[in-house]
């Protein structure tokens, strides 16, 4: 979503803001209603009783989000609710609907646009091939849309701001002209609707125009947004509310009767809102809704897209999803899950065709999962209060929230089992998916601090609805009015165990395949071994593979071998070889098993000559595959024999327990070769403007995670000075890759040592790594201690 460039003042701004989803609805959802109760013949009996069960809805949900708004104004609104009082599930359950909501909502407004514009240019319905023309529109808009949304939020307030006042201005306008040309006429009541051969109809109505209430839940979103103090900004957010479902409702009430008279909803050429339009508004003023309708249209396919950016960016830090999938553009925004929303919503065009009743039957489905979700929560957070102090205000307010959460909870079921055939079924195969997901990645990410998880949990909370470069800075608070107190907590000194652990370098071993890159690394190994008095192996393999030359390169190998342990010797190393036959990875996991090996130095280039750890070679599988510390040596194949010199070794931490263990290693290389440490440290608290909570909490935030950092750090380094080391220490930076070889090259470091998670695979692939980073872009040899267990 785009930055905060200012607050909302008033709740006009925030209608604005937030109201594109809803204000929408009116456009579209009366054509599936009016085609089931008029083909049926029963439209005169049951079309009112529908209608005002609808308003009820509108009117009993506005109230309950009246206390969501009250109770949470972080701006993670029913979500953070939910949460609150049902626990993580409801976080991952929340996001996985949300992800299939927000591509629905992509669906469902894109085919309503090509709608509007096919009511306009008939053409858009002929076929060529087997393709109708608005589905090569719609996927072209899409694409478009998708393009324009990943350029920024700059772009997209410039292109799309203006849509949600057109769409009110239309809806207005639709309500003025529909009183003077027929009066003030509310929709009959007709009790004969809740007779059994009736009720089905009337139910049935009552769902599918209850897509209206799709987007309300981005007000309690809003609240964030607002100045002023929180019982201000609940109000604000609620009185936007009333505008943008205050005129929803005006709308099906008034222009509802007149859509039911005017339009034939078996023309399938021209929507019902179209035909209905053109003849309550004069010339040109239907030509106008027509553009503005299209306008808004896709300012809600983008709207759907842009939220799904910010959703990405808040469950990237509360690492529910992989890094990658929240990673920034060159315009600060989270492209790939957009893109991933264009190619599910082309693949469906494709394949379902583009009108918008295919799809919203299964979106609003998800739509009130969520609210009766909230429901609920609102009911279990009442009953508390009522058991704490009992009034006969809070039981009215129980009654009301119950009376929303059983309609809400109706509706998704009637839904669910009309629809289930015709894609409903769908919420039982994505949401497990996705939830699994959720799972997996938080359990090998591991849970972020405090704070990254607060800060997480705004940017997941800042939907579609907020509208474009009006994003809230709010988050002052902690949902109850209250100061948040900003902490870090590295993982405790007290815990650690790293300095009762003494590195003795006894057995290294060395990976030699005979070509000239891997011979690079061999000076490095030598001066090792002469500092520590560590006994040397030279370690190669040959891959048998029915290979008719196997045992000419077998011979090869080892004459080459024992010129190098020739060699060696005879400069004071205590050296052998061995010569194994399988992949070098494998012979390496089958020698550190037998062998006790504290070391394995290994060229990150091979008899290829490619570079091993970009293209996942034998240094890269190593790390995924062995425990033992690994010495990566860079190799550009020129001919270099003099011994290095390690007189500064950067290691790099991030405070917990799993980083420490480069620092037993550390303290034996700096006594070896009697080299200054350099302690580094890259607190993970991103850039200002990652942000919606104010510039003073994210100072705050920063300066008490480098305090932190610092006193870990500090103390981490008297230690090892009083092991009579020369130490510095460094708190700098917000990206560690880009800092550890930015520090590694400003400080001449001779060495850097960090630990990995030995990743590979899928975990690779998308969760990518800061080791990963580091030695793709750094000169230095990397010492790494490769970490295969979970955080706890």
């Amino acid at each position: 979503m785009a930055h905060v460039s200012h607050k909302l003042k008033n709740s006009l701004e925030g209608a604005l803001a937030g109201g594109g989803d809803p204000a929408t609805s009116p456009l579209y959802v009366f054509g599936p209603f009016l085609r089931l109760i008029v083909v049926a013949g029963v439209a005169q009996v049951t079309f009112g009783a529908s209608l005002w069960l609808v308003v009820l809805t509108i009117a009993v949900v506005s109230a309950m989000y009246r206390l969501v708004m009250r109770w949470v104004t972080d701006g993670s609104g029913g979500s953070g609710l939910s949460e609150e009082e049902f626990g993580s599930w409801a976080v991952k359950v929340n996001a996985a609907i949300t992800f299939v909501e927000y591509t629905l909502t992509f669906l469902v407004s894109m085919a309503a646009m090509v709608t509007f514009i096919a009511d306009r240019v008939p053409v858009l319905n002929e076929k060529i091939l087997w393709i109708q023309y608005r589905t090569i529109v719609a996927i072209a808009l899409s694409v478009l849309t998708g393009w324009l949304v990943n350029r920024g939020p700059k772009v997209a307030a410039r292109t799309f701001g203006p849509a949600t006042a057109g769409v009110l201005i239309l809806l207005w306008a639709m309500v003025i002209g529909t009183l003077i040309r027929y009066g003030f006429h509310l929709p009959d009541f007709n009790l004969q609707a809740f007779r059994l051969e009736n009720f089905h109809y009337t139910l049935g109505g009552y769902v599918r125009i209850l897509a209206v209430m799709t987007g309300i839940e981005v007000f309690a979103n809003l609240v964030a947004a607002y100045d002023g103090e929180p019982h201000e900004k609940s109000r604000r957010a609620f009185n936007s509310l009333l505008i943008i479902m205050g005129t929803t409702a005006v709308t099906m009430l008034i222009v509802g009767p007149a859509i039911l008279e005017l339009s034939d909803p078996t023309n399938e050429q021209v929507s019902v809102f179209t035909q209905t339009m053109d003849q309550i508004l004069p010339a040109p003023l239907p030509l106008f809704g027509t553009f503005v309708g299209i306008a808004v249209l896709m300012s809600a396919s983008a709207a759907s897209a842009q939220g799904l950016q910010n959703l990405a960016l808040g469950l990237r830090r509360r690492r529910y999803i992989p890094p990658v999938l929240g990673h920034r553009n060159e315009f600060d925004v989270a492209d790939k899950p957009v893109w991933i929303e264009v190619g599910i919503v082309a693949f469906c065009f494709l394949i379902f065709g583009t009108h918008e009743e295919t799809y919203l039957a299964i979106y609003a489905a998800g739509v009130f999962i969520l609210l009766s979700m909230t429901g609920w929560a609102v009911t279990k957070r009442l009953l508390r209060e009522v058991r704490e102090e009992f009034t006969l205000g809070k039981l009215a307010l129980i009654v009301g929230t119950v009376l929303a959460s059983l309609l809400t909870t109706g509706a998704t079921v009637i839904i669910f089992e009309e629809r289930f055939l015709e894609g409903a079924w769908t919420y039982f195969v994505f949401i497990p998916i996705l939830y699994g997901a959720f799972t997996y990645f938080r359990n090998r990410l591991g849970a972020p601090s405090e704070e990254m998880d607060y800060l997480g949990m705004l940017d997941a909370a800042q939907l579609a609805g907020f509208g474009f470069g009006q994003m809230p800075a709010g988050a002052e608070g902690n949902g109850n009015g209250q100061e948040v107190e900003v902490t870090w907590q590295p993982e405790p000194i007290e815990h650690s165990k790293w300095r009762e652990q003494r590195v003795d370098l006894g057995h290294i071993i060395l990976l030699l395949d005979g070509s000239r890159y891997a011979a690079q690394a061999n000076p490095a190994a030598e001066a090792i071994c002469l500092a520590t008095g560590a006994k040397l192996t030279l370690l190669s393999a040959v891959k048998n593979d029915d290979n008719e030359n196997y045992a000419q390169q077998h011979q090869e190998r080892e004459t080459y071998l024992q010129g190098v342990v020739s060699e060696m010797q005879a400069r004071g190393v205590d050296v052998d070889y061995e010569v194994c036959t399988g992949p070098i990875t494998e012979v390496t996991k089958q020698y550190i098993e037998a062998n006790p090996t504290d070391l394995v130095v290994i060229s990150t280039r091979g008899k290829s000559g490619s570079t091993h750890w970009v293209q996942r070679g034998a240094s890269h599988k190593l790390i995924q595959n062995i425990s033992t510390p690994v010495l990566l040596m860079h190799a550009n194949g020129a001919e270099d024999d003099e011994l290095p010199k390690i007189k500064r070794i950067l290691v790099a931490l991030d405070g917990s327990i799993f980083s420490e263990r480069t620092l037993p290693f550390a303290r034996a290389f700096a006594k070896a070769f009697d080299s200054e440490l350099v302690l580094l440290a890259v607190p993970a608290v991103p850039e200002l403007k990652d942000y919606r909570a104010p510039d003073e909490f994210i100072t705050n935030l920063r300066d008490k995670a480098n305090q932190e950092m610092n006193r870990f750090l500090e103390a981490v380094a008297r230690s090892l000075r009083e092991d009579g080391l020369e130490v510095r220490t460094l708190v700098q930076g917000s990206r560690p890759d880009r800092e550890i070889v930015a520090v590694g090259e400003e400080e001449g470091a001779d060495l850097i040592m960090m630990t990995s998670r030995g990743r590979g695979g899928v975990d690779l692939l998308f969760m990518g790594s800061v080791a990963d980073r580091v030695v793709q872009h750094t000169e230095s040899p990397v010492f790494m201690v490769p970490v295969h267990e979970r955080p706890d």
